[in-house]
């Protein structure tokens, strides 16, 4: 699917359902939905964002995903089926998470901790420690496990895989996101 850049800006704002399932071990957490992941409904939706090739790449998932076009209800299933979650700390779209406000972040703080009560996850792998430092007051936080569950869960805090953060590249992406992987039980 191709879009506008007028298009993609009547996107704003745009809410991307939670994928969950009542066997949901591993919850990833992205800071928000992108324009491009708000039009076509699937998480991670950019072609540009490695967030899908890493996780192929750590053996968390066996297909590749294509977010060429939405994501369809069978590859939904299977992520369910595989105990895979993903979740966005701030619900409305944007075109970049650096449009958010630290009010944002900590209200969708307080919501994911009120997901992760009722869901149950195993782990929680929120996706950027900048977000994840402002959303959770805590400042001096790095990336890796941390010592302060969320509800019931381990949390880890792993690289955002945004084609913004040009430092990472899917390889470190892989490896960041086997350690929560791991953890919940996904793969050894």
């Amino acid at each position: 699917m191709r879009f506008t850049r007028a298009e993609l800006q009547s996107f704003r704002g745009v809410e991307v359902p939670d994928l969950l399932g009542p066997r949901t071990r591993l919850l990833f957490v992205g800071i928000n939905p992108g324009l491009r992941t708000a039009a076509t409904q699937t998480h991670f939706g950019n072609p540009a964002n490695r967030f899908w090739p890493a996780l192929l790449k750590a053996g968390i998932i066996e297909a590749p995903v294509d977010v060429r076009d939405p994501m369809t209800d069978a590859v939904r299933a299977g992520l369910l089926e595989r105990g895979i979650g993903i979740a966005s700390l701030v619900r409305g779209a944007t075109a970049r998470a650096d449009e958010l406000t630290a009010g944002e972040l900590r209200e969708g703080g307080e919501r994911l901790v009120a997901l992760v009560e009722q869901v149950r996850p195993r782990v929680v792998a929120m996706l950027g420690i900048t977000a994840y430092r402002t959303a959770f007051g805590r400042p001096r936080a790095v990336p890796g496990h941390q010592p302060e569950p969320i509800g019931p869960a381990q949390l880890w805090v792993v690289p955002n895989p945004s084609g913004l953060n040009a430092h990472e590249t899917v390889d470190s992406l892989a490896a960041a996101y086997c350690e929560p992987a791991r953890a919940a039980g996904l793969i050894t």
